[in-house]
């Protein structure tokens, strides 16, 4: 039996209501930004996004702290844009995104101005993503997030781990951390494959590996407004051991940390917590 709220007038209402106030905080916010530099804005990600989280009815739930050990690569499992938001707010710091990313309306350029770095996926332009990457993650004093999964999921699963970004930690002094962050509902119980495809994924997902697809695919802003209406959820996320990747090469690299955050995705998934 799903536990999702039910959609009527009242929630919907309601949801446009934290939909608009969460625009005008954006537009109310947008000359403070303008005006932030790179290292300023990486650290106002963090304001910018509680309300984000604020009005979406998300809560955040930690089980661990990150290292101070820099430069640090932290590594997690991926389902829809809400650990962009997330993350910040746990623990700070910046993501790696996908090109595509840089070219949204309002979205493109206030990721610049929080530090995310953007990355061609496509084969031909490995060389320079990896340079990217590994320039802008050894350079910074605070940490950066990566979805090596490469997209969303339906949550049923942790897609394998691509390896072509994790060239440039072999043999360095990069420490990788890995997390394994799982959606439940706002009390802490866990969500079904089901409902988790339905409504807090936003894409078809019609490349997954297993697990039920979403009858209908949503935007990124849409999908904020389908949350809002739904009332929110809980977004735990637990920090695991750092594996020792000396002597490995990228193809390992990615097949171990996947291995970590995979048996951990599934251990817990169908788990309530307190």
């Amino acid at each position: 039996m799903s536990h999702v709220r039910r959609q009527n007038i009242f929630n919907t209402t309601w949801a446009a209501v934290r939909f608009a106030m969460f625009w005008i905080v954006v537009i109310l916010q947008l000359p403070i930004i303008m005006l932030l530099p790179r290292r300023a804005g990486v650290r106002y990600m963090r304001v910018f996004m509680w309300f984000l989280v604020f009005l979406s009815g998300i809560k955040i739930k930690v089980h661990g702290t990150l290292p101070v050990h820099r430069p640090l690569l932290v590594v997690s499992n991926h389902i829809s844009l809400f650990e962009i938001a997330t993350y910040p707010i746990a623990f700070g710091g910046s993501f790696v995104a996908k090109k595509e990313v840089e070219s949204w309306p309002v979205v493109g350029w206030v990721a610049k101005k929080f530090g995310v770095i953007f990355v061609d996926r496509r084969p031909s332009h490995a060389a320079e993503a990896l340079k990217t990457v590994s320039e802008t993650v050894t350079r910074v004093k605070y940490p950066m997030y990566i979805f090596p999964e490469g997209t969303t999921t339906n949550g049923a699963y942790v897609k394998k781990f691509k390896s072509s970004l994790f060239n440039f930690v072999e043999n360095s002094d990069v420490m990788v951390q890995p997390m394994a962050m799982h959606y439940r509902f706002r009390n802490g119980a866990p969500i079904s494959d089901e409902d988790l495809a339905e409504h807090y994924g936003y894409f078809n997902n019609r490349d997954m590996e297993t697990g039920p697809l979403c009858s209908r695919e949503r935007s990124a802003f849409m999908q904020i407004f389908h949350i809002m209406v739904i009332g929110g959820f809980m977004v735990e996320i637990t920090v695991l051991p750092a594996p020792d990747l000396h002597g490995m090469d990228r193809k390992q690299i990615a097949a171990a940390l996947h291995d970590i955050v995979s048996d951990k995705y599934m251990q817990l998934k169908d788990k309530k917590i307190a």
